[in-house]
């Protein structure tokens, strides 16, 4: 008898092989491709309620960018060899070809879109600082000080073309993380043509809540008065995109139910016994429902405003929580039942490891101080960027 494992298994199952640090992979991206998806409704969309949310959005989302392939680095072997799929592309690996998507997106997409949001604004601080600074600014510059009112309309114009060209670029992102794992067809768990769109629903969530709470946290630390009609209208696009999202997993759970092929009675046993507590409890009944009741009863009654803020506090946590509990039930739970239903093993989380609990954490600290050494360099406050 194996410790852990019950029933049978082949030898080559016992031991997962994606970890925690895969289950940060696709969370991570996911929450850029939702801030982004925010930042567009301002620029493309004319949601001129979520404006002082703007360039903050695009920070985060370049934040944890920059993070997003970490987790994927760590967990190979030799990760140095991971620039061969862009000096040997390989058009039949999904991975590999990920990896000239994230680029596109990275450079041409989002990096591209904040350098002409901030051009005046770096042009003016490269004229105005001095010292260190003042020579990082005149780098980011790249030589073009022309702020005429001339530029700035064709700043305005590259920039609304390049935002539209994001949001599907966003969607094929995280579209693209959903599609890795749902074409995994040997998987009956991840093996659904709905994974991709789930995929792309939540990662905009997780992406809308992050960005709420990044933003009620530095106005706190600015202190300067929250916009509530901006809170609420975040409040308002986080409720319907996590309402589509619930929507397209109960799609997905109901038409599973309804098949009931050979795989269900084993899906059926992992949610009642070791996925409990991280899908029913977590998952679904504290990272779905009590939001969504949150952010419903903000919709149907007039609160003041700092019930408001506390409940979209709590709702947009519950939410990051919920994302991160449904990315491990995929990533986790997807490996601990036998390819022949006839056997179950369990994961256990490492501490020190390279795959274990202290990295993962560090992982998710990274970014927040990306995040702050951004805002730092390019701050987001029109009071600060036009001075």
């Amino acid at each position: 008898m194996i410790p852990g494992v019950d029933g049978f298994m082949y030898p080559n199952e016992i031991e997962l092989q994606w970890g925690l640090l895969i289950v940060l992979y696709p969370y991570i991206t996911g929450l850029v491709a939702g801030a982004f998806i925010l930042a567009s409704l301002e620029r493309v969309f004319k949601v001129e309620a979520v404006r002082p949310t703007y360039r903050l959005a695009l920070l985060t989302a370049l934040a944890f960018l920059l993070v997003a392939p970490l987790p994927l680095q760590l967990h190979l072997g030799h990760p140095e060899r991971s620039m061969e799929m862009y000096l040997t592309p390989h058009t039949s690996s999904a991975m590999a070809m990920f990896g000239f998507v994230y680029l596109w997106y990275l450079t041409v997409v989002l990096l591209l879109e904040i350098w002409l949001d901030y051009r005046v604004d770096i042009v003016r601080m490269a004229q105005s600082t001095t010292g260190f600074m003042r020579l990082v600014y005149k780098a980011l510059t790249l030589g073009s000080e022309n702020v005429s009112p001339a530029a700035r309309r064709i700043d305005d114009k590259v920039g609304y073309t390049v935002t539209v060209i994001g949001i599907p670029s966003a969607f094929l992102l995280h579209g693209y993380v959903g599609f890795i794992f749902g074409s995994i067809k040997a998987n009956p768990w991840w093996s659904t043509p709905l994974m991709p769109i789930v995929f792309l629903f939540s990662a905009m969530t997780s992406g809308i809540a992050a960005v709420l709470l990044l933003y009620m946290a530095s106005v706190k630390v600015k202190k300067i008065p929250i916009d509530m009609r901006c809170l609420d209208t975040i409040g308002k696009y986080l409720f319907y995109t996590f309402l589509i999202d619930f929507t397209l997993e109960m799609l997905d759970l109901v038409h599973r139910t309804y098949e009931a092929d050979e795989s269900f009675r084993s899906l059926d046993f992992m949610v009642h016994t070791r996925l409990m507590f991280s899908q029913i409890i977590l998952q679904i009944l504290l990272g779905t429902l009590v939001p969504l009741a949150l952010l419903a009863a903000n919709q149907l009654w007039k609160f003041s405003e700092a019930k408001r803020r506390v409940m979209y506090l709590t709702a947009a946590l519950l939410t990051m929580v919920g994302i991160f509990a449904m990315r491990w039930n995929v990533v986790i739970g997807g490996q601990l039942f036998s390819k022949s239903f006839l056997g179950y093993t369990t994961y256990k989380v490492s501490f020190a490891a390279r795959e274990g609990l202290f990295t993962a954490v560090g992982l998710m600290i990274l970014p927040f101080v990306i995040f702050v050494v951004l805002v730092i360099l390019l701050p987001p406050w029109p009071e600060r960027s036009e001075t």
